[in-house]
């Protein structure tokens, strides 16, 4: 359950309310769960585990002291963009509950990079702690994305551990034409500058790219001054076998049928970048089985989020405590000289 009101009854309330009370519960929740150590240092970042919390739960960045309280080794928050803006008209955020997804055409609906900025400063005077990173997005209406993006991320400096650079949502016409090796150049080589030393910077594709974008992606990407790839963001693809009436509302599909499209991209991104880059596996990602499975697949640490709708608060302690047990004999081993290494063998061992 989410703190102090069963999920259960939050799934009365229609999705964007239910969203938004559960929000204002994490705003008070006493929960500070602590999983079994699983260190990582990758991807630009330090975390204590390598399970976060993906883009587009924490919107505005108002709740990260109680989600990191439920056991994430890390959170991303946003999408944020440089100016308020109100993103697309509601309905716009649809409840799968037969395939326990979501369909979202939020919009980037965002208070701004003031607000949000000012939020994190607030919660980092007061002593919050833990690996925080923000996605960075733009404004409907920008005709400059990489000023956008570089706008968000100065904003924030000193204040995130790491940002993402968000061209994959498919819910603001135009973004996913960025996706290409020029564009994506060019807004990484202005948010590197806007963006301090020590801060990571990641990139977030989207899932729906054929095999041939993917691989020509990685391998330009892996050049590029970028500490981690984020794969993938939600789906426009709607994959056979969902059951509930709200499959046709349009926007990104995310949970379970969204799992094997995001890994398959994986694997891609993962051949085309050959170890010269680190990964992070989002997309369908329900428990530590398929946690796990995206860690082999080469990923170094993963995300989600709508599985937080469904599996409840403790759902981020029971992944990163049952991962924990799963990769404890390989934190153990000490493999011989030559001997292939586990793609998950990222985990430092203690």
């Amino acid at each position: 359950m989410l703190p102090l009101l069963p999920s259960r009854l939050l799934h009365l309330l229609p999705p964007e309310k239910a969203h938004n009370m559960a929000l204002r519960l994490l705003e008070f929740s006493p929960l500070r769960l602590r999983p079994p150590a699983l260190p990582v240092r990758r991807a630009g970042i330090e975390t204590a585990n390598p399970v976060g919390l993906a883009a587009g739960f924490d919107r505005h960045g108002e709740v990260v002291r109680g989600l990191l309280g439920l056991g994430f080794g890390f959170v991303e928050i946003g999408g944020v963009t440089p100016k308020p803006q109100p993103g697309n008209p509601q309905p716009r955020l649809f409840r799968l509950a037969a395939d326990r997804a979501i369909i979202n055409r939020m919009g980037f609906y965002s208070h701004g990079a003031a607000a949000v900025a000012g939020r994190l400063e607030r919660y980092r005077d007061r002593g919050g702690k833990g690996v925080v990173g923000v996605n960075l997005a733009k404004n409907k209406t920008s005709g400059d994305a990489a000023r956008d993006y570089a706008a968000v991320a100065r904003a924030v400096a000193g204040l995130a551990d790491f940002v993402t650079v968000n061209v994959s949502s498919p819910n603001t016409p135009g973004l996913r034409a960025l996706q290409t090796e020029g564009e994506l150049r060019r807004i990484v080589e202005r948010v590197r500058r806007a963006a301090p030393s020590g801060t990571a910077l990641w990139v977030k594709l989207c899932p729906d790219l054929d095999r041939a974008h993917r691989m020509a992606l990685g391998e330009a990407l892996a050049a590029m001054p970028v500490e981690g790839v984020v794969v993938s963001n939600t789906t426009v693809s709607r994959p056979a076998g969902l059951r509930s009436p709200e499959r046709g509302e349009q926007g990104g599909l995310s949970g379970p049928p969204l799992k094997a499209l995001a890994t398959e991209a994986l694997r891609d991104i993962r051949a085309a970048t050959d170890g010269r880059i680190d990964l992070i596996g989002v997309g369908g990602i329900g428990n530590a089985e398929d946690a796990l499975e995206r860690l082999e697949a080469g990923a170094s640490l993963v995300q989600f989020n709508t599985a937080l709708i469904y599996g409840g608060s403790l759902l981020p302690y029971r992944i990163a405590r049952d991962l924990a047990r799963s990769l404890e004999p390989d934190r153990q081993a000490r493999p011989e000289a030559g001997a292939p290494v586990p793609a998950y063998s990222s985990v430092t061992p203690q």
